[in-house]
Parts: C-alpha cells; structure tokens; sequence
C-alpha cells in the first residue's frame, strides 16, 4: 500500500473539523483518508494537556522540522551506544558486524540498539563535517558509490582444467579444504601479495612476493599450505594470470588441485576477490609493497580472521578454521 504524509492543507482542514467536533472517521471520509491516521496524526502532534486544541498554525512548522531532522539523532543522544559504535568502528568492525554484537552483548538492553543503516549514516556525517571515521570503513569512501563489476580475461593457459569441472561439493561450501588464490599488484606491478582463502571458513593466508612470476608464486604458497594438514587441502580455484602457469607444481608439492575460472568471472572466486578488498583497506592501491614488512602484512591478515563475519553467523575465520584444524589432526 502506498503512503503519503499528511499535507499543510489537510492540516489546515483537520484543525477547522475537529474544532467543529466532526467525529475523526468523517474527517477522515472528507480528506480520504485512513480514520487510523487521522488518529494518530492528533495524538502524535496534538494537545498535550486536556483541553487543548490541534492548530495548524502552531503545529505545520514543528512537523517539518521533525521531518528533515533523521531519526538517528534520538540514538546519538546515548553515550554508551556511541562509544561503542566508535571504538568498533576504529576496530574495523563493519556495521552489520556491530549491529549483532550489541543484540548479543547488551539482548535486554534496548537502547544499545542501532541499524546499520543509521551507522552508515553517522559515518558519512561525520566525514561531512571533517571527521575520519570513514577511514575505517572498508573502502574508505566518504559517501556510498556504486559498486562496479569486472573480470580478469586473460589468454588459457595449456593444461588448465576449467572451473566447470570441479567438483560441486566445493560450490556447496559443505567441507574443508577448499581454496582460493589471487595476487595483489603492488605500486607499478612491481610486487605482489599472494592471498589465500578457505571457502568455508573465510580464513586468509597470504605471503608477500618481490615479483609476479609462478615460480616466486609456488615457492611462497606450497611453504603455506604444507603447514596444513592433507585433510584441508583439497581444491585451489585460480584466475588465468601467468603466476599459475606452473600450476602442475603447485600441486605436486601440496597436494592440491587446480581449478581455473572463467575469463571475466571474477565472481567465480568471490570470496577471494571480497578478501582481497578487505586487505585493501590496509594496503590501497598504489601501495609498494617492497616497503610493507612481513610483520605489518601479518598483523592486517590477523585482524582479518579474527573479525567476525555475517556469513559466518558472526563468528571469526580464525575460530572456524582452529575447529576444522583440530578435527583434522585427531582423524
């Protein structure tokens, strides 16, 4: 059903019939409109005393300053629900992430409550008035953009066995063990970061590479994943960029099978193409990452797995994969 607020002129109306003692579904019947709504519109914005009267003189310029004032401001007027959503978001907490740990820590506590929405919103706020709370947010953007879709094609490389043929079950996100590799271009295709992300579970490796070539590539990634056990390393879905080439390699040394995705279907790997803009947060475009050290890469890739994911029931990577681990060492 459609809806409309109320006009100047209905207001108009509505004051000269209720002082003229016209029941509320007549007015209503004369304007058109909901006797439920006429209803409420004198509740909310009528008298507050016995006796008083619903003018419209008196009561238009309030409705339109309520009107443009957001809702939002009634939540920034609790402080500990604005310290909390502040130090989350310098956490790098997303919002939605925020959103269900407050109903988790604080379930009776209805003033500890917020939308995602309404933090997007002080966010952008904030920005507007010269603050830098949307630096923590994952792409950094001081209002919404639209989100732009691309691939990566590139020519086939021999003996690649296409995305097609892997086995359903690794669509089905039902096991461990199952990955998806990418590289991170530095500043002027210089270096790289090589990352690495379980399907199931989100949890991220990565390695930093002075180069781009498959075999800097394989040398970093079979030392990773031989650190796992067998159990958890099952298929490996990658793009068509030269660092596979040697992807016979790769998977003798870890056991492993390699899957390519199609041309201009970055979407086929999106959970590595969704990490990876998380990385990027930490590491922007144009970075140089001859100059990052292995410590500080290691630092953003743990905060990473340790944040808590809707996709995960909002609970960590780094909790997830401890539990496929351990599973798979006792087996």
């Amino acid at each position: 059903m459609s809806y409309s607020h109320l006009t100047p002129k209905e207001r108009y109306v509505i004051s000269h019939l209720k002082a003229a003692r016209f029941s509320l579904r007549e007015i209503a019947r004369r304007l058109g409109r909901s006797h439920s709504t006429i209803s409420r519109e004198i509740r909310r914005n009528g008298p507050k005393h016995p006796g008083g009267v619903y003018w419209y003189y008196f009561i238009d310029p309030v409705v339109e300053k309520r009107r443009h004032q957001a809702r939002s401001h009634r939540r920034q007027n609790h402080l500990p629900l604005v310290e909390y959503v502040e130090k989350k978001l310098h956490s790098e907490w997303p919002p939605e992430v925020i959103v269900q740990r407050l109903r988790a820590e604080f379930p009776h506590d209805e003033r500890m409550r917020v939308s995602h929405e309404t933090i997007y919103r002080w966010v952008f706020i904030d920005a507007s008035q010269g603050g830098n709370l949307h630096r923590h947010l994952r792409r950094r953007h001081k209002y919404r953009r639209r989100q732009k879709h691309y691939g990566a094609g590139r020519r086939f490389i021999p003996g690649r066995i296409g995305i097609a043929e892997r086995p359903s079950i690794v669509a089905e996100r039902s096991r461990f063990g199952d990955w998806e590799a990418d590289l991170m271009v530095g500043r002027r295709g210089a270096s790289a970061i090589a990352t690495h992300v379980e399907r199931k579970s989100r949890y991220l490796m990565a390695s930093r590479l002075p180069d781009k070539k498959a075999e800097t590539f394989n040398i970093a990634a079979i030392s990773k994943y031989q650190s796992l056990p067998q159990a958890l390393r099952q298929t490996l879905t990658v793009d068509n960029g030269k660092e596979f080439s040697r992807f016979k390699e790769l998977e003798s040394g870890t056991g492993l099978k390699v899957f390519f995705a199609d041309p201009y279907a970055a979407w086929q790997r999106g959970t590595n193409e969704n990490t990876n803009g998380m990385l990027r947060h930490y590491f922007p475009k144009g970075t140089d990452f001859r100059r990052i050290s292995d410590a500080k890469l290691a630092r953003a890739v743990e905060k990473l797995n340790h944040r808590p994911r809707k996709c995960l029931g909002y609970r960590t990577p780094h909790e997830i994969f401890r539990e496929a681990c351990d599973g798979a060492l006792a087996t």
